[in-house]
């Protein structure tokens, strides 16, 4: 994915420090897990490889909340402030049903405004809503984040229909709809009595394009 695309979506930022990882409790049965060299990992490593980092000890059953402890964990060893990390955790403990937890964490996350080209903020604002049940709130932040224009100055694909063609290094097209996680906005609206986890699966959002 061109890395212009990658800035607008996941704001990735490099962790700088190496300070020693607090104590930390025996994992549960089940979510064992090789901690010191996953805190050992750089930012990308640890958060953006979809097969490795934390992801795969999430994925586990019964795992989330050790997951986000290690998500916590490597914030704190590496003094890395980055809102994704801080956005990261705050979903892996709402899906876990940690909502206060996880809506502090979500408002760690926002951006500057003039850093938040793709309407993060936005995407932000409707999560929080989503997990206060306020549906008012839910759609003012839905109607921001479909009203954020699209940016032609950053050397994207052009926008047709609402859709962005993306070329990938693999040399396939990927399709996604502007803006960034509108998709899974209009899920919490679809879904907006379910958990969630249950709101934020795609079998709840638009179909595909």
């Amino acid at each position: 994915m061109p890395k212009r695309l990658v800035l607008i979506l996941s704001c990735t930022l490099l962790a700088s420090s190496s300070q020693a990882a607090p104590p930390h409790a025996a994992a549960p049965a089940g979510c064992e897990h090789d901690r010191t060299r996953l805190l050992a990992l750089d930012e990308n490593q640890f958060d953006q490889d979809l097969d490795g980092g934390w992801r795969t000890l999430a994925e586990k059953p019964g795992c989330k909340l050790v997951a986000a402890d290690l998500i916590r964990a490597y914030r704190q060893a590496h003094g890395n402030e980055a809102g994704i990390l801080y956005w990261h955790e705050a979903q892996v403990r709402a899906f876990a049903g940690q909502t206060e937890t996880a809506i502090d964490l979500m408002k760690k996350s926002r951006r500057p405004a003039q850093a938040d080209a793709g309407g993060w903020n936005a995407y932000v604002d409707a999560s929080i809503a989503f997990l206060r049940r306020d549906r008012p709130a839910l759609d003012k932040a839905r109607q921001e984040l479909a009203a954020v224009p699209f940016p032609t100055d950053k050397g994207l694909p052009p926008l047709k229909d609402g859709i962005i063609e993306m070329p990938m290094e693999d040399g396939k097209t990927m399709k996604m709809r502007w803006p960034p996680n509108i998709d899974v906005v209009d899920g919490f609206v679809n879904c907006f009595d379910k958990p969630y986890e249950q709101a934020y699966a795609n079998a709840c959002r638009p179909p595909a394009p």
